[in-house]
């Protein structure tokens, strides 16, 4: 069983910076797929990124290319997600995410294991 937990979600004015991180037990960054989505109020879950296992692939979401980085500390087994310029429809719930396949998916189906989320609230 992985269990994930997210933290670092918060309070930040438009166009601020914050971090999310995801720590996972056992050896998961290293033998999953890991990825972050994200559920704003009255939507449904929206993909946000995805890593592959050991960090060698990204793969993100148009709305937050160029905005946001993924990525990951083998040793620490922590995913990360930077996230730079927010904007105040970014405001939502962030999910940390893994899969035990192989490709970098983007529907919440293909996803194994979920954490119990980070509230990130974004003013404008």
């Amino acid at each position: 069983q992985v269990q994930l937990v997210e933290s670092g979600g918060g309070l930040v004015q438009a166009g601020g910076s914050l971090r999310l991180s995801c720590a996972a037990s056992g050896r998961t960054f290293s033998s999953y797929t890991m990825g972050w989505f994200r559920r704003a109020p009255g939507k449904e879950r929206e993909f946000v990124a995805v890593i592959t296992r050991g960090g060698g692939v990204t793969y993100y979401a148009d709305s937050v290319k160029g905005r946001f980085t993924i990525s990951g500390d083998n040793a620490k087994n922590t995913v990360y997600l930077l996230m730079n310029s927010l904007k105040p429809e970014d405001t939502a719930v962030y999910y940390c995410v893994a899969d035990k396949g192989i490709g970098l998916h983007t529907t919440p189906v293909a996803y194994d294991y979920w954490g119990q989320g980070t509230q990130v609230t974004v003013s404008s």
